[in-house]
């Protein structure tokens, strides 16, 4: 089992994309995660790892709520 982190940016206005993001990681691996929790960050972070492990940066990869659901899957 395995924990989920996604930190999102508070004055960005990231927490719709953050909850989006937390109800299709859910719906795809809820049965295999001991945890998924949500961090209030800031300066533009959106960020999810997988027991510590980044599998989605938004400096470096494109939204799309599906392909990081299938990012924490490999992960696991």
């Amino acid at each position: 089992m395995s924990d989920v982190t996604i930190e999102y940016c508070v004055p960005c206005g990231f927490r719709e994309r953050a909850f989006e993001v937390q109800q299709v990681v859910l719906g795809a691996v809820e049965g295999e995660l001991d945890s998924l929790e949500l961090v209030m960050g800031d300066h533009g972070v959106f960020t999810v790892s997988v027991d510590g492990q980044t599998v989605y940066d938004k400096e470096e990869d494109a939204y799309d709520p599906d392909e990081i659901a299938r990012n924490v899957r490999n992960e696991l």
